[in-house]
């Protein structure tokens, strides 16, 4: 369903002396196969955004190559955009247009009747909790609001492959897991493909098949949730002692089965292989030692274990040393100023 090899963006920030060129995204290789759920993983500024917009025809690459649906990004850009769905993080509703009509002439766009438009349309409210919102302007929606809106202008004509980008950012719990069940929805009642990004890492370990992690621009890891996480060595567990100068016996025994140790208070934390049983075991040790716990906790690994031990870095770190994101720009057709990948007329890229 999606085939990418040797995915390259490049763009240029500043001017003058001050003019730089950004490497973007360097190389990237993809394979989505028809009906997975793929989750696409990394921090701020690591490639996610700018890949997608090339995968969507809203950035020309600037090397490598790529088909959506069985069509190349470049020169079959038309029939791409009328294969999928997409959801950008920025949103892509007018918000001057009653939120039904907008929805409606969007449906019409890919080639739906009024009648079957508005059907859906009205179903699609419904099921994300925009009921009553069919005659009111975006602009005079909460935050959260238009955010279900432009997961409703995504999916109106059920595509078969859909593009989520951050698609639950803003919106409350409820309607979080209300979207949760939808996207579970689009791939086991119809059989459709799903590329999500996402900065919830739950949410990729609730929804997704298989996860693909990029940094700085290239992947660096695609495997199961539960794949990647088994290349984490062990599980945390975490030693709170009741008092200080209980904390150099509690680092002795839980070194004796951990490689690595790291202390902070009365914390005495370390990665442990099958922590469920040897735990007990430790336990005894530090009674007969005379250790005095005020708690213990096992954790398994998380993704974001699975990317500090592939990178030496937290997917939850802030934007330094990351790679901006490229913006879609004029120059690179198609493009939609509002950052959508509505599809074109037959010959005309918007």
């Amino acid at each position: 369903m999606i085939h990418a090899r040797g995915l390259v963006q490049t763009f240029h920030t500043g001017r003058g002396r001050n003019k730089k060129e950004v490497l973007a995204v360097n190389g990237v290789d993809l394979d989505v196969e028809e009906g997975e759920v793929v989750g696409f993983l990394g921090p701020n500024g690591a490639g996610k955004t700018t890949t997608l917009r090339m995968l969507t025809t809203l950035l020309k690459p600037t090397a490598g190559t790529a088909t959506v649906a069985g069509y190349d990004v470049v020169s079959e850009s038309v029939q791409v955009r009328r294969s999928i769905g997409y959801v950008s993080q920025v949103g892509s509703t007018f918000s001057g247009a009653f939120a039904g009509d907008e929805v409606v002439d969007h449906g019409m766009l890919y080639g739906m009747r009024r009648a079957d438009a508005i059907t859906r349309g009205r179903e699609l409210f419904d099921q994300l909790q925009l009921d009553g919102l069919w005659k009111r302007m975006p602009k005079s929606m909460s935050g959260g609001q238009k955010r279900r809106l432009d997961i409703v202008m995504g999916l109106i004509h059920d595509p078969t492959l859909v593009f989520l980008d951050e698609p639950t950012t803003g919106l409350d719990p409820q309607a979080r897991a209300n979207l949760w069940e939808h996207i579970e929805g689009l791939r086991s009642r119809k059989g459709a493909t799903v590329f999500l990004t996402t900065h919830y890492l739950d949410e990729a370990d609730v929804l997704a098949d298989r996860i693909i992690i990029i940094d700085k621009g290239q992947i660096v890891a695609s495997d199961t949730s539960d794949n990647l996480k088994a290349q984490v060595s062990g599980d945390l567990v975490d030693l709170e002692v009741a008092s200080d100068d209980q904390v150099a016996v509690a680092r002795a025994k839980l070194g004796s089965i951990s490689d690595a140790i790291e202390v902070e208070g009365r914390h005495v934390r370390g990665r442990v292989a099958r922590a469920g049983r040897v735990v007990p075991g430790l336990l005894r040790d530090l009674d007969a030692a005379g250790v005095s716990l005020d708690s213990i906790e096992v954790a398994r690994p998380t993704l974001d274990d699975v990317f500090l031990t592939l990178t030496g870095r937290s997917l939850r770190d802030a934007d330094s040393d990351t790679t901006p994101e490229a913006p879609a720009e004029p120059g690179n057709p198609p493009y939609d100023e509002s950052g959508s990948a509505t599809p074109a007329l037959e010959g005309a890229d918007r």
